[in-house]
């Protein structure tokens, strides 16, 4: 009931100070921390880390890493924060988030702001997760090297993580997206795989692609991320589409994310399940605000999913209430593990 008001008074504040009131409510331990949902059927095993559920927060939601405790006790299997750039940034000009609340979206041209790399490798060094938590790498706007930036960001705050994301998928620093073409992808994460092997706990690396991309340039994709050593991909980011909107600020610049995203990203993660032939774990993102929504993606090829923009219409306790469902979909099918689920259903995206 709690939940439910403060998200009706919420919903009616402009959304980016609405995203800073909840970080600060999430500081202040006013929000639900009932503590990593798990069971003997949700546990699953995510380039050698133990997950309690495959249930995620994706990078954006605490991009300082500010929050790191709670959001860890949330619910949730893992976390991804960031996107951290080497040096501190403000991002593009306000307003730049916007809800779409008739499409249960949003879209987002934040553009990497954050405090930079200091920052929040001090904060993440200082907190007690109680999950696995990653860090989502990011190139600065005016950066001349924007491919070393993600291999400085890895070596001066992976010893804080367990997981680190190379994020060239973003649509709203322009040009980054360029880095997914081949010949720029092998020499940044040749780079970023340097420094990995650098750390003195080297930890999985996972490449985040956008969902509007060719079948000829996702076949690329995963040819490199097959021979760069990168432990997963995540399976996408924003898209460019607007494809079907109803809300007023469909028109709006920047990336959509939310309910529009679901099918799109669910084929793509099919797609790359079978260009990959299974062998590299997959993260589900895009629209999941269900249990149900979150079991097509790890029938689609997902080990695990990520969920935020569900958390805006549905409350930080939609990752529990997710976890919970899965849970309760494996009893009722008779599965004894959630990873027997993976890929279980790929032919029906393709």
């Amino acid at each position: 009931m709690w939940e439910r008001f403060g998200l009706s008074v919420m919903q009616r504040m402009e959304p980016e100070r609405a995203h800073g009131l909840a970080i600060k409510a999430l500081q202040t331990g006013l929000l639900p921390a009932p503590g990593p949902v798990t069971s003997p059927r949700l546990g699953v095993e995510l380039a050698g880390m133990a997950l309690p559920n495959p249930v995620g927060l994706a990078a954006g939601f605490d991009k300082n890493a500010e929050a790191v405790g709670p959001l860890s006790r949330a619910g949730f299997g893992f976390i991804e924060v960031g996107a951290a750039t080497p040096l501190a940034q403000p991002g593009n000009a306000k307003p730049r988030l916007f809800r779409l609340t008739e499409d249960r979206a949003a879209i987002n041209r934040f553009g990497f702001n954050n405090e930079g790399m200091e920052a929040i490798a001090a904060r993440l060094d200082a907190a007690k997760p109680a999950v696995p938590v990653g860090l989502n790498l990011g190139a600065n706007k005016e950066s001349r090297d924007r491919a070393g930036d993600f291999a400085r960001v890895l070596a001066r705050c992976g010893p804080h993580v367990d997981f680190a994301t190379v994020n060239v998928s973003s649509p709203n620093t322009e040009r980054l997206r360029e880095l997914q073409g081949r010949a720029a992808l092998e020499g940044l994460l040749a780079g970023v795989m340097e420094a990995r092997a650098g750390l003195a706990r080297p930890i999985p690396v996972f490449l985040k692609i956008a969902p509007d991309l060719t079948g000829d340039e996702l076949a690329e994709i995963a040819e490199v991320a097959l021979g760069s050593g990168v432990a997963g991909i995540i399976a996408t980011n924003t898209t460019l589409s607007r494809e079907g909107l109803a809300s007023r600020h469909r028109g709006e610049a920047g990336g959509l994310s939310g309910q529009p995203l679901f099918e799109t990203s669910t084929r793509v993660l099919a797609r790359l399940y079978r260009l990959t032939g299974g062998r590299l774990p997959l993260i589900g993102v895009g629209g999941v605000s269900s249990a149900e929504q979150a079991w097509e993606k790890l029938r689609a090829g997902a080990t695990a999913v990520q969920l935020y923009t569900g958390l805006v219409y549905g409350g930080l306790t939609l990752a529990a209430r997710i976890a919970e469902g899965l849970d309760q979909r494996c009893a009722a099918e008779g599965v004894a593990r959630i990873g027997d689920v993976t890929g279980t259903g790929v032919d029906a995206w393709l």
